[in-house]
């Protein structure tokens, strides 16, 4: 590739995976206060999947160039910012754009890779792995010897939440298919099959008492039965309408429904809490506290899985312009891991 030529990936509408298509340009400068990120590693998550339907419930108006987060090396500086950022490795998290081979934001929405983590690696961890911290440690406050559940327990987000809450010293106990289930066990979680019977049944039976904190992704009926697993002074967590991916309507109708359901609970005078984690919440009101947070908890994260507390494998890396069999794979469901996107 020409240093001098950028290429992307633009999501053009509501189209199959080989609805997308490459776009080529020039390298955007750096403004005042901004980077240049030469992207070494983005991933493909369960938002592409969505966006593609048009289904995820802020995603921007069509064509635009998709991508949750990456991972690079800083190749310019603009006005303002330390040029000995250039050459260093940062990550960020951006919603869209990160599947470009170039990538121009605003330097304060870096967070420096620490030195002996590759590109790929914290790759793993940026969007899943932000996203599990502030739901363990910023909304749920689980701490050693409390119960939880995490529902898809072996994918992005709930493969980290279950390792981060082990190591913090909780019992985990973990939804996934049946394929799963001695992966789990080798990470000391519990396994239960969500596909096999009634969920909320076997849960009951492994904590009687009730748990300590749930993490639901699905959205749906799955909330309500998240809710009433809680035992008292229990907390649920709420991040995702997975179960209505393939739906036609309102993109924002299943995220409202949880909304009104979780204000609801609040409610009630049973000590339980609910709440819907949004990874993006305040950052319009408070963006200077947003940024260190996400330092912070990156930070953070990027420490756990030095010290091998969190592991995060890679299923395949494909290159950018393959971005169409990247997403098909991943919405195949047959791989464990998270899918790779180089430059």
């Amino acid at each position: 590739m020409e240093t001098d030529r950028m290429v992307q990936v633009v999501l053009p509408g509501i189209v199959a995976p080989e609805g997308l298509e490459i776009r080529e340009g020039r390298v955007p400068q750096a403004g005042p206060g901004q980077i240049v990120i030469a992207m070494e590693a983005s991933g493909v998550s369960f938002a592409e999947q969505q966006m593609r339907r048009g289904r995820y419930y802020d995603q921007p108006p069509f064509p635009f160039v998709p991508g949750y987060d990456l991972v690079g090396r800083v190749l310019a500086t603009g006005d303002g910012v330390d040029a000995g950022l250039t050459g260093r490795r940062v990550a960020a998290l951006v919603k869209v754009g990160g599947w470009s081979s170039h990538v121009v934001l605003d330097a304060a929405d870096a967070v420096e890779v620490p030195d002996g983590l590759t590109a790929a690696e914290a790759e793993t961890v940026v969007v899943n792995g932000i996203t599990a911290w502030q739901m363990l440690h910023r909304r749920a406050g689980v701490r050693a010897g409390q119960t939880v559940l995490v529902h898809g327990a072996s994918g992005g987000v709930g493969s980290i939440l279950a390792q981060l809450a082990r190591a913090a010293g909780a019992t985990v106990i973990g939804t996934a298919s049946a394929r799963h289930h001695d992966a789990l066990r080798e990470l000391d979680v519990i396994p239960v099959d969500y596909r096999a019977g009634n969920v909320a049944a076997r849960v009951r039976e492994l904590a009687p008492g009730g748990v300590d904190a749930v993490f639901d992704h699905v959205g749906g009926r799955s909330v309500v039965d998240s809710w009433h697993l809680l035992a008292p002074g229990g907390s649920l967590v709420a991040y995702g309408s997975a179960s209505t991916r393939d739906d036609t309507g309102s993109k924002q109708w299943p995220v409202l429904k949880i909304l009104a359901r979780t204000w609801l609970w609040n409610t009630l005078p049973n000590g339980r809490s609910a709440s819907f984690y949004n990874i993006w919440a305040g950052r319009a009101l408070a963006k200077d506290r947003f940024r260190a947070r996400l330092d912070a908890d990156l930070t953070e994260v990027f420490a756990a899985l030095r010290r091998g507390d969190i592991t995060a494998p890679i299923a395949a890396r494909l290159p950018l312009t393959q971005a169409a069999e990247a997403l098909r794979l991943a919405e195949s469901g047959t791989v464990t891991g998270k899918i790779i996107l180089t430059a």
